[in-house]
């Protein structure tokens, strides 16, 4: 089957093993890179104070976006961490998402503005479920290697959540949740993935195609997504956006190297 064709039927297949044992010490080489990419990073475009909600990948706790977080405030924004604990799923979340929801409706009430959402992995899938419960108070979504379509099986960290969360896979919840995840945003949505993904199948981790949905590709592991240069200078990228203004990444002249294509 052509990956065309599998795309189009949800059937790509989890990444490799080798990608998957890997991705701790490739993860590990994201992060080395980031002291030689400030210089340039120091140059990201300056925030406008909108806040930003961050939310973790699955098992992950808030200290795997806290050098994300850190950035952002340093651009300019308003970073706010979930306060949900790990992300155990529906523990974490809620069995209808509701614990989300009110963190979301609290940072709205507190600012005042519009809130963007940046979901790593499994937060990513989040973040696209609450633009969903309050599209009215999102400004965008950003997901980083997010398993946005297809089936659930096609990661190499199914098994795992299955037995954390006591979700069943093929149970009636996750097939909803599934088919509301194969939907277009409501707000405007960028996916940055990686094909050396070593968690998410790569062709399940990009937006569907629309006049608001970007998808933008970067070098590098699942793992390391956080940390990424190239990620940090395209959510910069997408957050100075104009709330009235979103538009698809601009990957001309020397870009073409980080961000290989556009991944529709």
């Amino acid at each position: 089957m052509t990956s065309i064709a599998a795309d189009r039927l949800g059937t790509a297949k989890s990444p490799s093993l080798l990608l998957a044992v890997t991705e701790f010490a490739r993860a590990s080489l994201d992060i080395a890179s980031l002291p030689f990419a400030a210089p340039l990073l120091l140059q990201a475009p300056k925030g406008d104070g909108h806040p930003v909600l961050l939310l973790p990948g699955f098992m992950a706790g808030e200290g795997t976006m806290k050098p994300l977080y850190k950035f952002l405030k340093r651009l300019g924004y308003a970073p706010y961490q979930w306060d949900l604990g790990r992300n155990l799923g529906q523990k974490a979340i809620g069995s209808e998402g509701e614990k989300m929801v009110a963190r979301l409706d609290e940072i709205y009430a507190a600012t005042g503005r519009k809130v963007t959402l940046i979901g790593w992995s499994l937060g990513g899938s989040f973040a696209r479920m609450l633009s969903r419960r309050r599209p009215e108070i999102v400004r965008q979504v950003i997901s980083l290697g997010a398993p946005i379509k297809g089936s659930p099986k096609a990661t190499n960290a199914w098994m795992a959540f299955q037995m954390i969360t006591g979700q069943k896979i093929n149970g009636p919840q996750m097939k909803a949740q599934v088919a509301e995840g194969h939907l277009i945003p409501p707000v405007p949505a960028t996916a940055i993935f990686s094909r050396n993904d070593g968690i998410v199948a790569w062709r399940n981790a990009r937006e569907p195609e629309a006049t608001t949905t970007d998808n933008i590709e970067v070098r590098g592991s699942h793992c390391g997504l956080g940390v990424n240069p190239a990620v940090w200078w395209a959510i910069a990228d997408r957050l100075a956006l104009p709330e009235d203004g979103w538009k698809r990444f601009d990957r001309s002249g020397s870009k073409g190297f980080a961000y290989p294509s556009s991944g529709h």
